[in-house]
């Protein structure tokens, strides 16, 4: 297809495992150079459709108001629109001084808010799907680790809300997996067994199902599982606990 003015080229959307595209942009807590800025932390880059609609400022507020949960998994929020930054000023002002949501008010977003009427941005992370609407960005969730690498990519349509216990959930099971160097399971939250790498080897299997490697039980040679405690987890991956692979 021959792309004109008027039809601007599509761009493909980013894969888990890719480098995080880079961008400069203006934002509601100053100029960021991303993914540079956030070297060693790791981020949920996200967009929402546009200001002052409902679902996206009970977002707003829900994120806001667990900010803190997310930086003790030195984990740093950023969001998007195609909306302009005056615009972002003016909508992260009302939630502060008039919305409140399943208990939570007077909640001030300090996290950045990325100015792109250009839709640039949103392009270059395949957030504009034209099928759901060719002006604002789809729901879109890139959880980036501390190499500025793509880890996981979740997408909502405009009308559906996120759940917010799962991208902490998402980030928590992210992190136990690299720095215990194992799997988890449908459904896993701290505290949950974790799945372990099938064996290698015919003997490795062989001592599994035999009961005979430490702390590890197996269902057959292939699905097998150890536990870890939550305290464990949290002691790894919460900041200020042990060190942390990545």
């Amino acid at each position: 297809m021959t792309t004109t003015e008027s039809s601007p080229a599509i761009v493909g959307m980013p894969r888990i495992g890719d480098p995080a595209p880079p961008f400069t942009a203006v934002t509601t807590q100053g100029s960021i150079n991303f993914p540079a800025d956030y070297a060693g932390k790791w981020v949920i880059f996200f967009s929402h459709p546009a200001d002052f609609t409902p679902v996206c400022t009970s977002e707003f507020i829900t994120f806001a108001s667990m900010q803190q949960q997310f930086a003790a998994y030195n984990t740093m929020l950023v969001g998007l629109s195609v909306d302009g930054l005056y615009s972002h000023i003016a909508w992260l002002r009302t939630i502060k001084e008039k919305i409140s949501f399943r208990g939570m008010h007077d909640v001030e977003v300090t996290f950045p808010l990325i100015e792109d009427v250009s839709m640039e941005v949103a392009r270059k992370y395949g957030m504009i799907m034209p099928g759901e609407d060719s002006t604002k960005a789809v729901r879109a969730v890139f959880v980036i680790d501390p190499e500025g690498k793509i880890r996981a990519v979740i997408y909502y349509p405009l009308s559906l809300g996120r759940n917010f216990d799962e991208l902490l959930r998402v980030v928590k099971a992210l992190q136990t997996a690299d720095h215990f160097h194992v799997a988890t399971p449908a459904d896993w939250r701290p505290g949950d067994r974790v799945t372990v790498p099938p064996a290698g080897s015919c003997g490795t299997a062989k001592e599994r199902m035999d009961g005979h490697a430490e702390g590890i039980e197996c269902e057959d040679w292939f699905f097998c599982t150890k536990e870890i405690s939550a305290d464990q987890i949290e002691s790894a991956i919460r900041v200020g606990g042990h060190p942390r692979v990545g």
